[in-house]
């Protein structure tokens, strides 16, 4: 098939106005199978669409650099199987009120999670996190303030020391990715940041947000 013209996507096989209603009916998280049913486009097409959107969605998430500042909140959760053995360990940070960061993490170990916490918040914050050791030593850094949350001691919040906002997070990602049950883990992280999108542009509308990227800078597909 000729490509077609679409300011939106680079050596298109569908129109302008195909691919807008395949990025609303994204915007409405609709499944890959409800979008091929409602646009009429096959499954194996909608699917690389989709492909695509979630690549480019990770690479924004990579490419923001500005380090967070202010109340921010880190927490770890655990995603997947049962057992804790191939549970998938991902590392949030959130500053109250504003965005969420996500990356997945070999291990809670010290070293790993304040490599992450330096490199994506400024030294000005104030880190609210649970009691985990890991967390231990981040005011060596030169890190303001450091709150901790005993959960152990059913300390949930105590005055403005609290994570439920990354806990919201991870409620929210968890709830989303129930659907994509044994995946494999380089769907899993498009599928992360995904939910990482959908967070942090909750105020907005996600179908202008994401037309105005590909009007940017068209999708390609591979």
């Amino acid at each position: 098939a000729m490509p077609v013209k679409n300011k939106y996507v680079k050596h298109a096989h569908i129109s302008e106005a195909k691919f807008r209603q395949v990025i609303l009916l994204f915007s409405e998280d609709l499944s890959a199978t409800q979008i091929s049913h409602l646009t009429k486009i096959s499954r194996p097409t909608v699917n690389k669409y989709l492909t695509a959107i979630r690549l480019r969605i990770l690479e924004l998430s990579l490419l923001q650099s500005d380090p967070l500042v202010g109340q921010i909140e880190v927490d770890e959760s655990y995603f997947g199987a049962r057992r804790a053995r191939g549970k998938t360990i991902v590392f949030g940070l959130l500053k109250r009120g504003d965005k969420v960061y996500t990356e997945i993490v070999p291990n809670c170990k010290s070293a790993t999670l304040q490599k992450i916490i330096k490199g994506k918040t400024d030294v000005d914050s104030v880190i609210h996190s649970d009691g985990w050791r890991g967390y231990n030593g981040l005011v060596d850094f030169g890190y303001k303030k450091h709150f901790r949350v005993h959960h152990g001691k059913n300390e949930f919040v105590r005055g403005n020391s609290h994570i439920n906002g990354i806990e919201s997070f991870w409620g929210y990602a968890k709830n989303r990715l129930v659907k994509f049950k044994g995946m494999d883990k380089k769907m899993f992280n498009l599928h992360l940041k995904e939910c990482e999108f959908r967070f942090n542009n909750r105020k907005q509308n996600i179908y202008r947000v994401l037309l105005e990227i590909f009007r940017k800078e068209p999708l390609k597909l591979s």
